[in-house]
């Protein structure tokens, strides 16, 4: 279990100061409406204890499902006052481990942060006066300004505690910083409306419950999704295990490849609910090994014809063992012709073209990528460069050039780092030879040029085993 960073802590003090300072002004300032402080900071926490009782959840089941109880805090009561809603609510509810009261100090103090934002972006638009009369369309206007500062002070402090946390590198923490779409918020920021002007209305505070009831249906979809997500993780991560324990020398592959195939498919723009399925793809495209004995995975030395074409059955082995698990959808087609090759000549049914999936092409050059940088215990990795070389070189027969392409452009923005897998091999063992990781050999698909130097014939999938000099 790993503890929170000093620079962390840091952060989540300045914070909790910061959010001290704000609501500060709301302990002698008149006119504050304690009665309507109370009635939506227990609204709040009501709302959101639930969630510290589901079992299996380190964070608020329902968060962001109850923002427009902040929001109409918000529309409804000083800012100072407002920042103190949710505050109950934040330091009562779930948190995760380690250090769960720092966890909460901070979930505190970044809603209480965001709502007075809202507030006063709220007033600084003309929204004091529209809660009394309110006139529609213009009424929006301020309701929206504030829910878009509300998403931009909750964003940024999220990015902020992300880059303390996890120590990012200056070009990716800029990007942890830009909050995601604003488009949930400014919906929040409309429930958040309607909240407010019934609570002001005739009918009183009782009838802005009703607003609430949509809210929590959401929550509860909110939190099926999630659990039906944490039970998708936990198939992936049980087939990568079992791969990774019978084929010890490509320990760690399978992530790394999901990864880059991500990085391929975020430069050709594919749409977000592929990115997950295409990072599925990438994980799993050798689950198939499982169905390869373990005497020819770890042989060593080169395999006879009979044990090449066994391991030129995994891309099928694979296919069978998740053809049933309906949410992968187009994930299964990668794995299942992840080693086709663009000139036909791969397997197992020699596709050509853009009859090979679009899945399959992007998978084929992350694994290719993977295997050339990764150091193992036969052969030393090759450097980035050196490997995107390797790979523009193969583009046109082997790999498609698109994917070559947007991966070579994913890393000289992103860069990457090379690993070690599992009987590691020193960089600077003599006895682990650089030259030997190719495109032929990504664990590697075969390829019409035969490195210089090579340990044995191998097919796609086919480990090297034997170290050359």
């Amino acid at each position: 279990m790993t503890a929170i960073p000093k620079a962390a802590h840091a952060f989540i003090a300045g914070a909790v100061v910061g959010a001290v300072v704000c609501a500060a002004p709301a302990v002698t300032a008149p006119d504050v409406g304690w009665t309507a402080v109370v009635l939506l900071a227990g609204l709040y926490a009501a709302c959101e204890m639930p969630a510290r009782f589901r079992p299996g959840h380190s964070a608020p089941v329902g968060a962001g499902s109850f923002f427009p109880v902040l929001l109409a805090a918000a529309f409804l009561l000083p800012a100072p006052a407002a920042a103190l809603v949710p505050v109950p609510g934040a330091l009562l509810g779930p948190a995760g481990r380690p250090s769960p009261g720092a966890r909460r100090a901070w979930h505190a103090a970044q809603l209480a942060l965001s709502t007075w934002a809202a507030a006063q972006a709220y007033r600084l638009s003309g929204g004091e006066r529209s809660l009394t009369a309110p006139d529609f369309p213009h009424v929006l206007v301020p309701a929206l300004a504030g829910a878009l500062a509300f998403w931009l002070v909750l964003g940024a402090l999220d990015g902020g505690i992300r880059t303390t946390a996890e120590h990012l590198p200056p070009r990716r923490a800029g990007r942890a910083l830009l909050p995601a779409s604003p488009a949930p918020y400014c919906v929040h920021g409309l429930a958040g409306l309607m909240m407010a002007v019934l609570w002001r209305s005739s009918y009183g505070a009782v009838s802005a419950l009703v607003v609430l009831l949509p809210m929590y249906v959401s929550s509860w979809m909110f939190a099926q999704y999630h659990r039906e997500r944490a039970a998708h993780q936990a198939t992936i991560r049980a087939l990568v295990q079992a791969v990774d324990i019978k084929d010890r020398y490509t320990r760690g592959h399978s992530e790394r490849v999901g990864r880059a195939s991500v990085l391929i498919a975020r430069e050709l723009r594919m749409a977000d609910e592929r990115l997950e399925l295409l990072r599925f793809a990438g994980i799993l495209h050798d689950v198939g090994k499982l169905g390869v004995p373990t005497r020819i995975l770890r042989k060593e030395g080169p395999l006879t014809p009979d044990e090449r074409r066994v391991i030129e059955l995994h891309p099928e082995y694979g296919h069978e063992m998740v053809r049933g698990i309906g949410f992968l959808g187009e994930a299964r087609s990668a794995i299942l012709h992840h080693h086709e090759r663009l000139d036909g000549s791969g397997y197992p049914y020699g596709l050509a073209g853009d009859l090979i999936p679009e899945f399959a092409r992007v998978v084929a050059v992350a694994d290719a990528f993977d295997a050339m940088t990764s150091t193992r215990s036969y052969r030393r990795a090759r450097p980035v460069a050196a490997a995107l070389e390797e790979l523009e070189r193969c583009a046109g027969t082997q790999f498609d050039p698109r994917m070559v392409t947007a991966l070579a452009r994913a890393l000289e923005r992103e860069g990457w780092e090379t690993a070690v897998t599992s009987d590691e091999a020193s960089p600077a063992d003599p006895a682990a030879p650089a030259d030997s990781a190719s495109p032929e050999d990504p664990e590697g698909p075969a390829g019409p040029a035969v490195p210089a130097v090579r340990a044995r014939e191998e097919t796609p999938g086919a480990p090297r085993r034997v170290r050359t000099g």
